[in-house]
């Protein structure tokens, strides 16, 4: 059991200041970690559905064996755990453009960060994700034009809400078409969003993926004594070059915790 409040640590970026706490809640009793950018919360420990349904629904489609994934934000590590327990996942890189996030992990100053820096799967690269997904090295630094199965982002509260103005190009077709081109055909971009369902950026989804859906993903907030959601955006890319991107579309789910 920790202190009743304690920052771990605290450092500056180039995105801003920012530190990792460890509180207790008064509710469980147990230990809550949270990120902070600045004066904005990032992340907590208390809310985890979103970041585990995101691997979760990302990967429920794809084959059955070999799996190679890349994460885009690592964060208190929610979404990385549940792709590695997933036992058809043969290989995970996560992305993070911060190294002091990336040194929590291997430093174990939070829950799952040592067993995700140890686990033989997992490769954690310190990157700009959003600069990568259009560079020719793509987004294994050690493989050049690699291809994956699955490709998970949390990094923006939403498409339309992000942390640095340069992250917006990826939301737009020729950015999704970027990322398309980072998969296996028949591979699945999925992405974490804060925001309810966007009619606007599944159409976007819709012109550049064979199929795309956003799940409602409902979850229990004791902060507020309700119910809150997040929503995760599955796309499928196509399964040959020459599929017609006509008559693609996207649906709406609830719940798919």
């Amino acid at each position: 059991m920790g202190a009743r409040f304690e920052e771990l640590d605290w450092r500056p970026t180039p995105l801003g200041e920012i530190s990792l706490r460890r509180r207790r809640d008064p509710a469980s009793g147990g230990d809550v970690y949270e990120v902070k950018l600045g004066d904005e919360f990032l992340m907590s420990s208390l809310f985890t559905a979103g970041e585990i349904a995101l691997a979760r629904l990302g990967l429920a489609e794809l084959p059955d064996t070999g799996l190679d994934v890349v994460v885009g934000g690592l964060g208190l590590g929610y979404t990385a755990r549940a792709v590695l327990d997933d036992p058809r996942v043969s290989a995970l890189v996560v992305v993070d453009a911060l190294g002091e996030v990336i040194d929590w992990h291997r430093r174990g100053l939070v829950p799952l960060g040592a067993g995700l820096a140890s686990d033989p799967r997992c490769r954690l690269v310190q990157g700009d994700f959003f600069a990568m997904v259009g560079d020719p090295g793509g987004l294994d630094p050690q493989q050049p034009e690699r291809r994956f199965h699955a490709v998970l982002l949390d990094v923006d509260h939403s498409p339309r809400h992000v942390l640095n103005p340069s992250h917006a190009a990826l939301y737009t077709p020729a950015g999704l078409r970027a990322l398309a081109a980072r998969l296996h055909p028949g591979g699945v971009f999925a992405l974490w969003s804060n925001d309810p369902p966007d009619e606007e950026f599944g159409s976007v989804l819709a012109q550049v993926f064979a199929e795309a859906r956003a799940h409602v993903v409902d979850f229990p907030n004791p902060l507020q004594g309700g119910t809150a959601s997040n929503t995760v955006y599955v796309a499928r890319s196509h399964s040959g070059a020459t599929a017609d991107p006509e008559g693609f579309g996207r649906s709406a789910q609830r719940p798919c915790a």
